[in-house]
């Protein structure tokens, strides 16, 4: 395949990356580990663990596990939010030869049940505040382990203690539960886990490079969730790919390692998960964020010390801006804005840069590709409205509904192929089928045009797509233009049935101009679109739906409409 977008590399970066330098992830960790043993991990709430205590921690929890006699890659379920539980117990859970399984702390019981039995997950590290849901959904689930977290866990004898109080009795923040035992089931403190398991000793795994290492539940916006099997090869060189990606916009601050790494994103999400790893690979260190949503309080841990890299949505981009406190921050070491899981909006963009002085970098990914598959240059100095280039080792092609490779500035189906991409969907044999193309490309879903150089622009979703008379218009077209709007914080469009036109086109608007009206929003649009483009309705909004990263909800806005 003719990789045209190799030319548009930056210096220094390199095309190819090799997995097959590590054993296995859990190699990549142990490595790591032993290397930055008294360099500090993680920092959360004021409370910091070094790389050697993670170490330890994982180690034990590890060796807990294995005493309870699962099989060899048994699935055990994390739902943990950004707390230092989380980095501890998926190292255990590599180390200890398992999968895991990430869960959305947020899920409802339904959604909660689905992925538990789908996984056939027999064992979950679960926070104490999410155990209510747990609780009315475990019996009908294979799991008989439950490892129960409280928050205060890692911050500390004294203050742990105090932070635990209060978020149970003070915050109340901890639901009534009764987890109901019997039929081999049995509940275990974290801290007790660890205790045990320090008595233990952690047993060599013979785990590879073709084992799975995490099932990454996806899809749950348009349907029923699927897990994506990621194998330690995918996710090592997801990290690999990430670090040739990323080092050279880390140039400035010298030693990588001493680089400080926002995590506000969810680190049961693809996106935040591979930042963490690839910190690890760096021996950097992350400042953990436990509730983004809190605006206020996370620009206060932004003003503690200098950061470096700050991955986000455009939703979170845009809410930090929004902030009467967000302009009061030290930019100064901000090296990297990574924006990506969702389509980034110039608007954002123009301000982002305006205040912070680093300009926003688009990238594209999908838990199916462990969040890696283009991204634009780290050295751009201005946002592009592209999704970027393939990144080292990834070849991506714009199909046609046959299959056939499009030539540039053709529109298709982006198709990715590459060591980071998953093996399939587990236990959905017609499912992976029809994801992959006969060549061995996965199918995205996005349609999108790639130009000469190997930029590549998503016009949409297949399933967003809005037909108005026979004509084809995208959402992320539109709300891309109308974010650039005066007055306008935010903006989603949706297709509804329209008995002229087959659909209309109806744009929901947060603003932050109180004297902005429909008017001068369908003026802007009469300016900047041609007639079957401009919105039929128009209606404001407080916020938009969303989910737990940000992404809008189209299919909610949708279904009233």
């Amino acid at each position: 395949m003719n990789k045209h977008w190799l030319k548009s590399y930056p210096d220094g970066v390199a095309h190819e990356i090799d997995p097959e330098q590590f054993r296995s992830l859990n190699h990549l960790l142990e490595d790591a580990f032993k290397k930055n043993a008294s360099k500090p991990f993680s920092v959360c709430m004021e409370r910091w663990m070094s790389y050697g205590q993670l170490d330890e921690l994982s180690s034990a929890l590890g060796a807990w596990l294995q005493n309870l006699g699962l099989e060899p890659g048994a699935r055990v379920a994390i739902m943990l939010p950004n707390v230092p539980q989380f980095a501890v117990t998926m190292a255990a859970v590599l180390r200890a030869g398992y999968t895991c399984v990430n869960v959305n702390p947020l899920y409802t019981a339904r959604e909660l049940e689905h992925q538990l039995k789908d996984s056939g997950a027999t064992t979950i590290v679960i926070l104490e505040n999410f155990a209510a849901t747990l609780a009315e959904v475990i019996t009908r689930t294979p799991v008989k382990n439950v490892v129960m977290a409280s928050m205060g866990d890692l911050l500390g004898f004294w203050y742990g203690h105090w932070i635990t109080f209060a978020v149970r009795h003070l915050a109340k923040l901890v639901p009534a539960y009764k987890l109901p035992l019997g039929e081999g089931r049995a509940v275990t403190p974290f801290k007790r886990a660890l205790a045990e398991g320090g008595r233990q000793s952690l047993k060599p795994v013979q785990s590879d490079l073709d084992s799975i290492a995490f099932l990454q539940y996806t899809g749950g916006t348009t349907g029923i969730s699927k897990g994506a099997v990621l194998t330690h090869r995918n996710i090592v060189a997801a990290i690999l790919q990430a670090e040739a990606w990323f080092t050279p916009a880390l140039k400035r601050v010298g030693d990588v390692s001493k680089t400080n790494n926002i995590a506000a994103l969810p680190l049961y999400h693809i996106f935040a998960l591979t930042l963490c790893l690839l910190v690890i690979r760096w021996g950097a260190h992350l400042t953990l964020i436990p509730n983004p949503r809190d605006i206020g309080k996370f620009i206060d841990v932004l003003k503690k010390r200098p950061f470096h890299m700050l991955p986000a949505v455009n939703t979170l981009f845009n809410a930090l801006l929004q902030h009467p406190q967000f302009k009061s921050v030290d930019f100064s070491g901000l090296c990297v804005s990574q924006a990506g899981g969702m389509a980034a909006s110039e608007g954002t963009a123009r301000h982002w840069l305006q205040i912070t002085g680093c300009p926003m970098i688009e990238g594209w990914g999908m838990s199916e590709t462990c969040a890696i598959g283009t991204n634009n240059p780290v050295t751009n100095k201005k946002f592009t409205g592209t999704i970027g280039l393939p990144l080292p080792g990834i070849e991506v092609a714009i199909k046609d509904d046959d299959e056939k490779s499009l030539p540039p500035g053709q529109p298709g189906e982006i198709c990715i192929r590459g060591p980071q991409v998953m093996t399939g969907y587990y236990r959905q044999p017609v499912e992976t089928e029809k994801a992959f193309t006969r060549d061995g490309f996965m199918r995205t879903g996005d349609i999108g045009i790639m130009d000469e150089y190997g930029y590549t622009r998503i016009i949409d979703r297949k399933k967003d797509m809005i037909i108005v008379s026979g004509f084809n218009v995208f959402p992320n077209e539109l709300e891309n233009v109308i974010s650039l709007c005066p007055g306008v914080v935010e903006c989603a469009a949706v297709g509804v049935a329209d008995d002229k036109q087959g659909e209309a086109i109806k744009v929901f608007v947060v603003k932050n101009d109180p004297t902005l009206t429909e008017d001068d929003v369908a003026t802007y649009c009469k300016q900047h679109f041609t007639g079957y483009k401009r919105p039929k309705y128009i209606e404001f909004r407080d916020d938009l739906p969303k989910t737990n990263v940000g992404k809008i909800l189209r299919r909610e806005l949708r279904a009233p409409a």
